[in-house]
């Protein structure tokens, strides 16, 4: 049974989303500030975090920043905002998806399990490690190098570069790296991946505003030129 985390300071909304994913067959615990989530996290773990971006104290996005510092646990943003920069905020932290209230009871099952699955799916490895150019990637570690200094990815990212590392030279469309890394049933947009290429730059390139190895295909998508 996944265990979700709820980290929401509005009760009209904790209550019945607790209510819901407990049908649903998820074992459900819930915080209402930031502080009680790390300190719950930390003594329990989690599957996957649904994190209120708006809570009292400890911001939801400094929640977020704190739980990629210690996992890769998946985490769906949920807020009241719609503007493009708090989503490009939420995703810049390394947050897997975005929800926007009100949302859909159904539609945000359909996420969660989306974001499970995708989490548990065993890899189709061709091989364990992959060296392409600066970068080496150790698949069943979950351990990234560049220019032999190890980096540290949350699970999209890595997801993301391993696609492309696969791919080495070879333009993959955004429509394709969309559907390996976030799935067919991604129902949000493609600036999500937008964001995680800028991260993944900030990472990976000597200098990320003139890219040498993550490079834009501009009306196709991107590729790792090695």
């Amino acid at each position: 049974m996944s265990r979700i985390l709820i980290v929401e300071d509005e009760e009209s909304f904790s209550d019945p989303l607790s209510y819901l994913l407990g049908k649903e067959g998820f074992e459900v615990s819930v915080v209402d500030n930031g502080l009680d989530a790390i300190t719950e996290f930390d003594r329990s773990g989690a599957d996957l975090v649904l994190l209120d971006l708006q809570l009292p104290g400890l911001s939801g996005t400094e929640v977020c920043r704190q739980l990629r510092q210690r996992s890769s646990v998946p985490v769906i943003m949920l807020t009241a905002k719609d503007a493009e920069i708090d989503k490009v905020v939420g995703l810049e932290l390394g947050a897997d998806d975005y929800v926007t209230k009100p949302y859909s009871s159904r539609e945000l099952v359909a996420r969660i399990r989306a974001v499970l699955r995708r989490q548990g799916e065993p890899e189709e490895l061709i091989s364990n490690t992959i060296q392409a150019g600066p970068v080496r990637m150790d698949i069943e570690r979950h351990v990234v190098s560049v220019e032999g200094e190890q980096v540290a990815l949350p699970l999209k990212e890595f997801e993301l570069l391993e696609m492309l590392l696969r791919n080495s030279g070879r333009v993959l469309t955004r429509g394709q790296l969309i559907d390996r890394v976030w799935g067919s049933d991604y129902v949000g947009d493609t600036k999500t991946l937008d964001v995680h290429v800028k991260r993944l730059r900030g990472k990976v390139e000597p200098d990320p505003s003139s890219p040498r190895y993550l490079i834009t295909v501009r009306g196709l998508g991107y590729k790792y030129e090695p």
